[in-house]
Order: C-alpha cells, then structure tokens, then sequence
C-alpha cells in the first residue's frame, strides 16, 4: 500500500492527523494505537520501507500465547502518524479519539519482505507495555471482501501469560506518551457536539492593516452535505420508496457510463432510519424488522445520519465466502441471526432530502462516507467501471451468481427500465409451486415440487426440482402445501400422465426460487435446484424471465434407474441422490478422463455425510451391473477390484451412494507404470491459505525444473494437489522414490514452512508434502468428484493464473461447479496428456 491511499481518505483542512513527508528507508519502529472510533480497537503498525505497515486489531493484543485476535490490514500510515495523539472529527475517517498505547522497536525474525508477501510475519517486540515474541498471520480472504484479515498471536515466552493473568489492555489503559486514557482526550479540539455536528474553527480572515479581526464561534459542519448536491430537494422523508429493478440482459453493456457491482444472492430490502429508529421493509413494502434480530437495526441506527432510506441487499455468507440464498433461508427458520450482512449500494433520502433525482453515482459517493470501511453488519457495495464482459466474466469464474450493471448518471425511478441490467452467470429465477409429490423416503417430507410460471393470466407447467431441500425445509414445505391442498389441478392446460405422475396439487400461494442449467426443447426445467422460498414476491408476478446467453451442451442421457432420488446426501445442502447424479451427468465429459479405464477406490456413505461411512475397493454383494470387477494381475485369486467405463457406470456408483471417487495413478491397461504423480499439499493448523498457494507454485517451479509439467487442482479440503503427467514407463517403486525426494528436498530446504512426514505433532504451522499417494494401490479423489463433507465440495482443476484470486480449496461445489465450467473459455487442464514426459532421476 502507498501513502497515497492514506492521503486519499483524509480531508487534511479537517483532521489533525498527518499528512505524512518524505519516507526515510531504514528504521524499526512499532507503535500501537488505542483508537475509540465507532468501535474500541487497537492500531497496531510496524515501520516498513519507510512507512508504518497497519493493521486494525479489534480486541487489542492479548498476552496469552496461541490466542488469536483479528488484525485487519489497513493502508500504510506516515512515520509522523506513529507520534499522533488527539480527536480525528466525526464524519472524517475513522472519526474518534487516539492515544499513543504503546511504542518501541521490532526485530523480524527472518526477511521480514519475504514474510509481509507470504502472509507470516514472525518478530519480536520491545515496547513499553508489549515485549517478546509475536506473529501476523493472513487468513485467506472471501469473494467481494475488500479488506485483508490477519492474526495477531502472542508466542511462548516468558513475556507470555496464563488465561487467568489480568488483562494487559485493563491493566495499563493509559498512553505512554502522555498518561492520559482515552476519556482524557476525548473532549478536546476539534471535538464533535451530539447537537451541532462537527465542530470546526474557521480560517481567520486577512487582517486589515488599522482594523483587528472579530472572533468568530466554531461553524457547525455536517457529513455528507445532500444539501450541496445538485439534484437534491427538500422533502417529508416518504413511508416507503417504490423500488428500482433490473432487466435481465443477455449481454452484460459495455462503455464507460456503466458501473457494474456484484448481484447478491439475498433478500432486496430498504433500510428507513429515522431519529434512532429503524424498519427494514421488503420490495413490496412489508415490514421484516422483526424477523432479523436486534444487531442488525442496532447498527443501522449507529450510522451517523438522522434520516435516511437506504437500498441494499441482506445476505448471509457461508464459510466459503459467498452470499449463499439457501443459507440465509436455513438461518432464517432456525432463528439464527448472528451471521446477517446488510450490502447497501443506493441511497434515496438523507436528512430531509429527496435524493431519487440525483445521478448514481453523486449518490452512492454520499452513500459510502456513512458506512465506514470496518466490515460490521452495514457495508458498502462497491462497484467497478471496467468492461461488463470482463466483470461478469470474472464473477462467472468465481461462480457467483452474476453482475448488475447500472448508468453512472441513471436517477432512481421505481420499476423495471433499462437504465438497471443484471447479467447472470447462470439460469436462476423464481417459480410458482403449483403442487408436490412426497417423498420416497418419509412420510412428512416433500420429494420434489411442481412448478409453473404465469403467462396472460394462465398458469403454465415448466417441471419439477427435486433437490437443494434439506431435511428439515423438506418437512416444513410438506406441512405448508398440505395446507393448500386442492383436488384439481391448478395449471391451464392438460398434463401429461407422465407430469402428473404421485402429483399432489395445491393453492398457487408460494414461489420458490429455482437455479437450473437450461431450457428443454418443451420449455421444461432441466437439473433444477431448489435455493429457497421468496416470501417478498407475489406468484402473479412471477414469468418466465429471458434465458441466459450461457448455454451449457446437453448433457448425455442418463439411463440407470434410482431408488429413492430424493434421499438427501448432503443435509444442510439438501442435496439429494438425484441432485449427485444431475450433477455427474453435466461433468462427465469432464471427470470421464480422469475415473475411467483405472482402478477406483470408493467412499460411499448410505445414509449420506451424517451417517455412516466406508472406503470400498472391492465389489460387493449386489453391486450395479453396470460397474466393472477387475482382477488384480498381483492378486488373480483375490477379490475383484472396481472401474466404470461409461456414465452408466458412474450411475451405478451414485445408486451405491458413492460420494467420492479415488483412482489410481495407473491405467488397467498398464497396471504398474503410471501415467501420472499427485502431490497433496495439506496445511496444519494455523496455516494460511496464501502459504499453501505459494507451496504449491514452489513444487510446480522444481518440478519445471526437472522437464515435468504441472498442473493444479483443489482437493476439495483442505489443501491443493499438484499433479504432473508422465509417459508410462517407470514402475511403482521408482516413482514413489522420486516423489518422497522431491517432498524430503522441500522440507529440509525450508523446515519452517515443509514436512514431509505424517506425524501431526510435527504439522502445526506447517504443511505436509504427502508423497504417499503414488505407490501401488494408492489413490487420490479424481478432478471433479464430490467430497463427503459439508458445503458439497469438489475436487476443482484450475489454471495457475486462478490461484491468487481463489478464496479457499472449498469454494467450488456440486452446486456451483457446472456453472463455472460453462463459462470456461478453455479446459484448464488443457494438454494434460500431450504434456506428460519420462519420470527424471531423483536427487
């Protein structure tokens, strides 16, 4: 970061901070800073190439080795900044009283360049408070996250404490510069009055020669002065603003009057503050304070406004980073609410001023100033003015749900226009539920829904989803519909015995939000995917919407027949049986390379992730005939081994619940040469995710070195898997010895980042280089396939140029990955095989 960024972000006629001179380059000092802005937390900044690197601690650094206490990366600050103490004015930049809590020298432990790039700084401190060992750890970031989150951990010294020591924050309060605590300081220049606003003393005139300037009193200045704004008029603030909606596009527009921001996948609502009070009303003008707890109107409420009506998004994002409809849903019926986000992009009355007349982006630069940039539950939704294609291409990527892209100039008008586009990643709309078919698996659950859209008034059939429902949304559909029972059905036309098949017809009163690939040639859904109830929208507004430009090719036509579809595998996903063989019949083209004509071992799991789970590399009693058993050359009296060598017999592994596939790193066409080595990279604990990114570019350079190319995938855990093809022709034994080489080299090079050996005792803080994959009867999970464990992940190939932009080895799934691949403008493992060269001597 530059002090450019710093200087951007203050108005220095305003504040008492320094504007910061020119940087020296040597220097070792660390300050930190007791700063009482909208919350108490701690500045904690190290010099660094002649400015202070900065990270916003919010409990403040604790004693206690091994606690972990967020520190958020913030610009880099002048040297003077370390010697600042004083009141920076509300409505400034982290507007708030500073003291000077402590200050001393560091010593990095280690090129302290190398450490800041690779997201672990180890040093010692010597302060007047803060002694001994410390680390800075990154954590990896989430999609749209614009802030970089770090640890600050104490080490083991003898400057550590047990957890039932005094706190050193409550022990010493007070600034070591001055002696003063945070209350001292708080009242002085230029200070900030609850009844007049912002206090600042005015610039004394040019004294005339014969007459002495008059004093004047303070000037009460406020925020963001809608006043000044042109396009701004005064008005009563309304009940309710009508509010603006996007046409979806088939292209996202391009030129420079657009800005594009991320579409969030959540419930659209408006935000009415006024005198402390708060309701958040829905897009029909409902009113669902109540139904998201008391944290998220508690710090609408502490924004520094009188009136406002703000436009925004509410969302709960999932671990994997990505605002998730589904979860916010989920989280909505358990009454959970400590994991809301309300992403404000539009801004259409502040403090008696009507607003809906001012251009976009006047009015989304009133907007911003106001919610600050600390990430709490109110945050700012940025936008970016590069090419729409390129946005919408990069979100595609990241399998997010797509962009809407809005006229820089365009003022806010209610309705669908154009002057509002959202351009999808993927097909997702809402759809009426006209009826039901039970489940296969219990009496008080839903199998699946019938869905229509409306279209002149008439009611029209587009199919059924039947997955994406957990266990527990299964059962509270099936008590709602059953309420709406009725005995005929409800669409215009005639259905086919086929679409009325186990049908149970209800009351058209509910829509549901649907994702799906695309449109058969009948107008029919297909590989439907249910996200979750739209309780905001009325069913006679739902239509069938424009079809997305992305047209994934039809998938090959699956022909085993399942028991139980609807068996859910993935419970908080609601992912079902069927959803799992949807979901392999779009990849197959894909994942087909990668598990047939090999060896496999299985994870299957009956009862789905929650139940019970084995490793299966033998047939079984009753197994798909659709499997092959193969006999072990080693072994021709042993039990048979598994393959499949069509989607058939893909199909008869998912009938087996069969939730992760391993093969061999060998054909069963060569048994004993394999064609290809896998490297799994698996972070201890307390590893970040940028050092298992650079641990993976650092095994792929001495690879290249040797003459083997590299390729990367997620392993759908923790970690990344490294993979290098090879021509056939050294056996087992060879290659497990150039592989165990390779990963003792990397250990013994940097002892501090590598292991090389399973024992988890040595692991903590470190990554292990498992070699052991690639010996005879050893596997690993294929490209493509699911992993057993919560959020539904798979194992994803990625091109090198992917890495740094993805948030963590988990974030592609079942539900998001077809979506990526079809926005793919080539394979990323493309010329795998025409790759693939001799194994080279170990060293």
């Amino acid at each position: 970061m530059a002090l450019e960024t710093y200087r951007e972000k203050r108005d220095f006629t305003a504040t008492p901070e320094p504007r910061g001179g020119r940087r020296r380059k040597t220097g070792q000092a660390f300050v930190i800073q007791k700063h009482a802005a909208r919350r108490l937390h701690y500045d904690f900044r190290l010099e660094l190439d002649g400015v202070l690197k900065s990270w916003a601690v919010a409990k403040g650094p604790s004693l206690v080795p091994g606690e972990k206490r967020l520190a958020v990366h913030v610009e880099d600050h002048p040297l003077e900044y370390g010697d600042f103490e004083g009141t920076i004015p509300k409505g400034e930049y982290g507007g708030g009283t500073v003291i000077l809590w402590d200050r001393g020298s560091w010593v990095p432990i280690g090129d302290p360049h190398q450490a800041y790039a690779k997201g672990h700084m180890e040093f010692s401190l010597e302060g007047e408070k803060l002694h001994g060992r410390w680390h800075l750890i990154r954590m990896r970031g989430k999609p749209r996250e614009k802030r970089e989150n770090w640890l600050l951990i104490k080490g083991e010294d003898e400057f550590a404490r047990p957890e039932d020591a005094p706190d050193i924050l409550d022990e010493r309060p007070e600034s070591v510069k001055t002696g003063r605590q945070i209350a001292d300081v708080a009242g002085e220049a230029p200070g900030w009055s609850s009844k007049t606003g912002r206090i600042r003393k005015t610039a004394k005139p040019a004294a005339k020669p014969e007459t002495k300037p008059a004093a004047k009193a303070p000037e009460a200045v406020p925020g963001p002065d809608p006043a000044a704004v042109k396009g701004a008029r005064k008005a009563a603030m309304p009940d309710f603003v009508p509010p603006m909606l996007a046409t979806l596009v088939a292209k996202a527009p391009q030129g420079e009057r657009w800005l594009h921001e991320i579409k969030f996948d959540g419930y659209r609502l408006q935000a009415r503050i006024q005198a402390g009070r708060v309701k958040l009303l829905t897009r029909s003008g409902l009113d669902w304070t109540s139904r998201f707890g008391k944290a998220l109107p508690a710090a609408l409420a502490d924004l520094p406004l009188g009136e406002a009506v703000i436009d925004g998004e509410l969302v709960v994002e999932t671990d994997a980073g990505a605002s998730d409809f589904s979860a916010l849903q989920a989280d909505l019926s358990a009454e959970r609410t400590d994991r809301f986000a309300f992403y404000a992009f539009d801004l259409m009355y502040l403090d008696g001023h009507d607003l809906t007349a001012v251009p976009l982006v006047q009015r989304k630069a009133l907007l911003a100033p106001l919610l600050g940039a600390d990430g709490g539950l109110v945050r700012f939704s940025g936008h970016l003015q590069e090419s729409g294609a390129l946005v919408l291409r990069h979100a595609c990527r990241l399998s997010l749900e797509g962009i809407v892209s809005k006229l820089a100039d365009s003022p806010y008008r209610a309705g669908r226009g154009k002057a509002w586009v959202k351009s999808k990643c993927s097909a997702r709309q809402e759809f009426v539920i006209a009826g039901y078919v039970p489940s296969s698996v219990s009496r008080k659950a839903i199998g699946s829904l019938i869905l229509g859209v409306y279209d002149g008034g008439r009611l029209e059939h587009v199919g059924r989803v039947g997955t994406g429902f957990s266990a527990a949304v299964a059962e509270d559909l099936f008590q709602r519909l059953e309420r709406l029972r009725i005995p005929e059905s409800p669409f215009a036309a005639r259905l086919t015995a086929e679409e009325s098949r186990q049908a149970r017809f209800v009351r058209p009163e509910l829509v549901a939000e649907v994702e799906f690939r695309a449109w058969t040639a009948d107008g029919h859904l297909r590989h439907a995917a249910f996200r979750g109830l739209r309780e905001d929208k009325p069913p006679e507004e739902i239509m069938r919407e424009a079809r997305p430009t992305a047209k994934p090719p039809a998938p090959q036509r699956r022909r085993v027949r399942l028991t139980h579809p609807d068996r859910v595998y993935w419970p908080d996903e609601g992912i079902t049986k069927e959803g799992l063989a949807d979901y392999y019949a779009e990849v197959w083209r894909q994942i087909a390379p990668w598990i047939t004509g090999r060896p496999l071992a299985l994870l299957r799991c009956p009862n789905g992730i929650a139940g019970e789970k084995f490793f299966q590399k033998h047939a079984w009693k009753g197994i798909s005939p659709h499997v092959l058993q193969v006999q072990d050359p080693q072994d021709p009296q042993g039990e048979p081994l598994i393959a499949i060598e069509d989607l058939d017999g893909l199909m008869g592994l998912v009938q087996s619940a069969t939730l992760e596939i391993h093969p061999w790193g060998s054909t069963l066409a060569d048994w004993e040469r394999p064609d290809l080595i896998t490297m799994d990279l698996d972070p201890g604990e307390d590893v970040a995710w940028p050092a298992v990114i650079a641990a993976a570019r650092a095994l792929r350079q001495r690879l290249n070195d040797l003459g083997l190319a590299a390729f990367v995938k997620t392993s759908g855990g923790k970690g990344l898997h490294v993979v290098a093809p090879l021509k056939p022709k050294a056996e087992w034994p060879a290659v497990k010895t150039f592989t165990k080489a390779m990963a003792d080299a990397m250990a013994a090079d940097e002892p501090e980042l590598y292991v090389s050996t399973i024992s988890k005792a040595k692991r903590r803080g470190r990554i292990l280089i498992d070699y052991l994959r690639n010996q005879r009867g050893a596997t690993a999970v294929a490209a493509y396939s699911t992993r057993a464990r919560p959020g539904a992940a798979v194992s994803a190939p990625l091109g090198w140029e992917e890495l740094d932009e993805l948030p963590g080895p988990a974030w592609f799934t079942l539900q998001n990955m077809p979506t990526r691949l079809t926005q793919l403008s080539a394979d990323p493992w493309d010329g795998f095989r025409a790759a693939a060269a001799p194994l080279p001597k170990a060293r």
